[in-house]
């Protein structure tokens, strides 16, 4: 703990609740944070207040801070923009950071004959023609991949001459992606001449419609140039498929960008398309690392990002969720481009269409960092939202009951971490409160024990010491319902959902004490709850066969004179099944715990069919 909380917390108290910028450092006097702040003295004081709740980021900032110093402002909007401006200028460790590592970027085109297009990095003395700089690695990776599969242009290792006429061509020239030279049935210049016209298409100075090509193609027919034919036939199916795969990341609206999140915990990763002519022509990856909230956290990275790119802000920029402060963030974005920027939450549509696919490229780039899939992650992203969660839940338990008309009363807890099962989190509880069959008191037993354990291990973090994300029960609101109460009784503040089944169990939707949330049109929630909901049916019906199975073999000793429940446990703890019990002699029966004599006799009487 910082031991100067207490003065802090005081000059803290002692600011104006006016807008301003505020600075925390550190013993060193370097700057560690800076943020901005509608009413100083409130955001400030939030820091250093008694008994916060912080992440473990704003944790690890706060236990640092030696002092701080402010600067007040006329307004918020004076505040973002000195905010902007210093960071900048001190790039503080606990600000979210951009890298601007937009570098140069060309394309090579090898000196003939044979030549090869390629993406390099930076240009070479090497007699190749480059075609360049262009700012965004991606537009020209993307180039040079349609400009090889639109004139079948080779992408492999092979060198020619030298190989032309060794070995068989590979599945690039099956699928009409390379016209072959491999095959040695196509010149040296009527390959550079394919290269000429790609070429030309990469620098945009010549249009290649379908009608032209579609013309070339029958010209050379009637000409019985049939190879040259078939060459024409597979670029105007490969325009085709490329135009088709275009469609997918085309927006009506001609300049945008999109922008949109994942979350996994405290990390989270922010995938920003930007369109040109309606066209995607460029894609920008960031991890961010730890964050508060996601509001605050689209803030920053808006902020942060346009700083970096201030001659690159768009008309529109569509995002997937709200910024903290919208209206200011817009008239912040208007400002610095020196025109009427739109922010917008697409909700339908085509615009909406591309924020879910923004976001799910989010998602993969998070997953490669948390050793998770991306569908994974997103399925966590889209429960959190379908629930109305502040972020994703990364730990989620699931509750249970199993009987038989009342007996062998067993309840089953599972555990979910980040979208996977967690085995060694798995707990069983036998029902011990009261006899018969009542699902919702049973459940209302088995949550008191939970949490009853989280009160006397929290401080390890662990287990029972670590709370749950969410809660989801298998059944509806009744289940719910006998629940919540163990929740408030404890002032915890965890949120309790029920998974309903339809007439032929199968998951149906999700259910609060409310109205119910579909969930069959969401694929990858759909799938993540029904996993949840099939995994703690089968671990609780494990248990209770196991229980039962044991109270069977159980009641078969007690039906022996003299052995009650605790000698028929005893017996089976220490040979392990009736059948060894059976085997074992008086002396090694009376030397069991509990056990004498006379009982032994009475159990070997038993099994050798003599009266007793």
């Amino acid at each position: 703990m910082n031991p100067r909380l207490d003065v802090l917390r005081e000059k803290a108290r002692r600011l104006p609740l006016t807008p301003g910028v505020y600075i925390m450092k550190n013993p060193k006097e370097q700057i560690i944070y800076i943020g901005k702040a509608k009413a100083l003295r409130n955001r400030v004081s939030q820091y250093f207040g008694a008994g916060n709740q912080h992440t473990p980021k704003v944790r690890r900032m706060v236990e640092q801070v030696q002092d701080f110093d402010y600067i007040l402002t006329d307004s918020e909007y004076e505040a973002l923009v000195l905010e902007c401006s210093l960071i900048k200028q001190y790039m503080p460790k606990y600000n979210i950071l951009l890298k601007d590592d937009k570098g140069y970027h060309y394309v090579r085109v090898t000196k003939g004959p044979w030549s090869r297009i390629s993406e390099a990095k930076q240009m070479a003395e090497d007699g190749s023609l480059y075609l360049g700089p262009y700012t965004s690695g991606w537009t020209v990776k993307q180039a040079v991949d349609e400009a090889n599969k639109i004139f079948g242009l080779p992408t492999c290792s092979r060198r020619f001459p030298q190989e032309i006429g060794k070995g068989r061509p590979c599945l690039n020239f099956f699928i009409k992606q390379c016209c072959a030279p491999c095959r040695g049935k196509i010149s040296a210049e009527e390959y550079e001449d394919i290269v000429e016209e790609a070429v030309d298409f990469l620098k945009g100075g010549k249009p290649f419609s379908k009608k032209e090509l579609t013309q070339r193609m029958e010209q050379a027919a009637e000409n019985l140039e049939f190879e040259k034919a078939a060459r024409l036939r597979d670029r105007i199916q490969a325009i085709e498929r490329v135009s088709q795969k275009q469609k997918v990341v085309m927006s009506r609206v001609p300049v945008q960008d999109v922008i949109a999140m994942a979350r996994v915990g405290e990390k989270a990763a922010v995938e920003v398309f930007r369109f040109t002519n309606g066209r995607l022509h460029d894609q920008e990856s960031f991890l961010l690392g730890e964050i508060d909230t996601e509001p605050e956290a689209r803030q920053e990275f808006v902020e942060r990002y346009y700083t970096m790119r201030p001659d690159a802000i768009p008309p529109v920029i569509a995002m997937d969720e709200p910024a903290e402060d919208m209206e200011l963030l817009g008239q912040w974005l208007s400002e610095r481009a020196g025109r009427k920027v739109t922010l917008q939450i697409p909700q339908r549509g085509e615009q909406r269409h591309l924020v879910d696919m923004c976001r799910a490229n989010a998602a993969e780039k998070l997953a490669q960092d948390v050793g998770r899939t991306g569908k994974e992650v997103a399925a966590l992203e889209e429960l959190g939202r379908l629930l109305g969660l502040d972020s994703p839940p990364r730990y989620i338990e699931s509750y249970d009951i199993s009987n038989t008309a009342g007996s062998d009363n067993v309840g089953a807890m599972v555990v979910f971490e980040d979208g996977r099962p967690l085995k060694s989190a798995y707990r069983k509880f036998a029902i011990k409160g009261f006899e018969g069959q009542d699902d919702y008191a049973s459940l209302y037993e088995v949550l008191s024990r939970r949490f009853h354990r989280y009160e006397e291990e929290k401080e390890t973090g662990e287990g029972f010491g670590r709370l749950p994300d969410l809660i989801l029960m298998d059944g509806g609101k009744g289940q719910v319902s006998a629940v919540l109460p163990v929740i408030r009784e404890h002032g915890l503040d965890v949120p309790v959902f029920g998974m309903v089944k339809d007439d032929k169990h199968r998951t149906r939707a999700i259910t609060s004490e409310g109205a119910e949330i579909a969930i069959a049109a969401t694929r990858s929630v759909f799938t993540l709850v029904s996993d949840i909901q099939e995994e703690v049916h089968r671990f609780a019906i494990g248990y209770h066969r196991q229980k039962r199975s044991k109270s069977a073999i159980s009641s078969t000793l007690q039906g022996i004179p003299g052995i009650g429940p605790a000698r028929a446990k005893a017996l089976l703890r220490t040979f392990g099944t009736v059948g060894r019990v059976k085997e074992a002699t008086e002396e090694e029966l009376s030397a069991v715990k509990g056990m004498n004599a006379q009982a032994a006799k009475a159990v070997r009487a038993y099994f050798d069919g003599e009266d007793f």
